[in-house]
């Protein structure tokens, strides 16, 4: 894979710029985590050279003095949302983080529970799991007028009525599941309680998307976009900073949107702001840290394609209209990009359009495209991936890694005593049938021997996948996308 981001150079500059406003503020510092603090998969794809514990990796090397305070929204919990690329809960995400950051060895006590309403069962319910395990939880309210009442606000019948979060250290940490978590209404809130309290308090923001210092509508802004498109985020120019410094410098309407309330807070609270933009608050040193543009470019335009047909599966599988699809499509002119320029779109097509059955297919990190078609022993995905291990492996294409003598019998147990209606195997029952067959055969041990090497590599199906092969792709790191169309015509499907 070629790179295109510098990763240790990131890390030295964004640590040295975090270190530069911990001694601008002088007292406790609340910094906002835009994005995610681990496992950010979207910068990994989109700045490749990027990793996804880049951010986590900078922050251990203070985590004596950091400590972590984590969001989750009341209505998240309400809907039950999920984490797209891990198809968990955000209520089970919170857990995931609290374990990740702990090992890890940085402090995590507090949960902060946003836009509370006592009515919120769930939320309720979730609570008071938090509170048996151990962790202590805060409940912030809707507030009427939020972020333009800022005279309401800032009072007791604003902030004043979330609870205060106790912490011990002067650097806190504030991150979320994913976006709308209520991260800047909370460092917000605490400034608040900190001065009522006769504390220096202060705020900035750790954002990687959009990046500031390239252009509006440059690919990787335009990913940034594109991947909440479902929250209704533009990017915009930030009209402080170009009013301010005559410069024209990215930003996103949320950011713009509050920026008014953050000035006028400080104001009140410390007696001046010492930021005149949105893009002063930030720290982000991502732009500067791009070894070749061409690379991010690429990516990014790879990565909207992506969101554009995860939009369509989402819309199809959810009974909804095309709003978010449409978004995206706008997004993917703005980059210059189609559909076509994912490679293995159309191989899975032709061959689909060839077989009259579902297809698939990958291209492996040296431009090979593998594909894999549907027949009665095995699915389109479980016999693409046997497909791309043999030819990683260097295996004559002929021979069969698995007989059918051994897929049988694992047919005959699903479809006999398991009550499965496709008697075709899925990529983990390969996976497991292959991993047998290594102690006897010697080219089933060099092809799973290979699986590390399937890491990035892109996928296209041409129906939406099941989950059992969704997570094995996702667990072996490779990049699928899907056409917004079931194998079989059902009403009821399971979620």
């Amino acid at each position: 894979m070629s790179i295109g981001f510098h990763r240790d150079k990131y890390i030295e500059m964004q640590s040295a710029h975090i270190q530069e406003r911990r001694d601008a503020i002088g007292g406790k510092l609340y910094l906002e985590m835009g994005g995610k603090l681990f496992d950010d998969h979207h910068a990994s794809r989109v700045l490749p050279g990027f990793t996804p514990d880049n951010k986590i990796v900078m922050l251990e090397q203070i985590k004596d003095e950091i400590e972590i305070v984590v969001c989750l929204n009341a209505k998240d919990i309400q809907r039950q949302k999920k984490r797209a690329d891990l198809q968990i809960s955000y209520e089970d995400d919170v857990l995931r983080l609290v374990d990740v950051f702990r090992e890890r060895g940085f402090l995590v006590e507090n949960i902060v529970v946003t836009q509370m309403d006592e009515s919120n069962q769930q939320a309720q319910a979730f609570i008071e799991r938090l509170q048996r395990l151990g962790l202590k939880v805060a409940k912030h309210r809707v507030i009427a007028g939020y972020p333009s009442d800022t005279h309401r606000i800032v009072s007791l019948e604003g902030f004043g009525v979330n609870d205060y979060v106790e912490t011990s250290r002067d650097l806190i940490i504030v991150t979320a599941p994913g976006p709308g978590s209520g991260k800047l209404a909370t460092c917000l809130s605490q400034i608040y309680h900190e001065y009522q309290r006769g504390k220096q308090a202060g705020y900035a923001k750790f954002e990687t998307f959009p990046i500031w210092n390239i252009p509006l509508e440059h690919p990787v802004n335009l990913a940034y976009e594109a991947a909440t498109a479902d929250l209704d985020d533009i990017n915009v120019i930030d009209p402080f900073h170009l009013s301010t410094y005559g410069k024209q410098v990215t930003s996103y309407n949320r950011d713009v949107e509050v920026f008014p309330l953050l000035k006028s807070l400080l104001e009140t609270m410390a007696g001046s702001c010492p930021y005149a933009s949105p893009t002063d608050m930030g720290v982000n040193m991502a732009g500067m840290c791009i070894s070749d543009d061409e690379v991010v470019r690429q990516a990014s335009r790879q990565e909207i394609v992506r969101r554009y047909f995860k939009a369509l599966v989402d819309e199809q599988a959810n009974d909804l209209d095309s709003t978010i699809s449409d978004r995206v499509a706008i997004i993917m002119s703005k980059a210059g990009t189609t559909v076509a320029d994912r490679r293995v779109v159309a191989p899975a097509r032709e061959l689909e359009e060839r077989t009259g059955a579902p297809a698939c297919a990958m291209e492996l990190p040296d431009g090979t495209i593998i594909t894999g078609k549907t027949s009665e022993l095995l699915g389109c995905s479980a016999a693409m991936l046997l497909n791309a291990l043999k030819h990683l492996a260097g295996i004559d294409p002929e021979i069969p890694l698995l007989s059918p003598r051994s897929i049988e019998p694992i047919q005959t147990l699903k479809t006999t005593h398991l009550g499965s209606r496709n008697p075709r195997l899925h990529t983990d029952e390969v996976l497991i049938a292959l991993s047998v067959s290594a102690g006897e055969s010697e080219d089933a041990r060099r092809a799973l021997e290979q699986l590390q090497s399937l890491a990035g590599c892109d996928v296209h199906t041409t129906t939406i996948l099941g989950t059992v092969d969704e997570g094995i792709f996702r667990n072996l790191g490779m990049l699928v996308t899907c056409e917004p169309k079931y194998q079989r015509k059902t009403l009821y499907r399971k979620k």
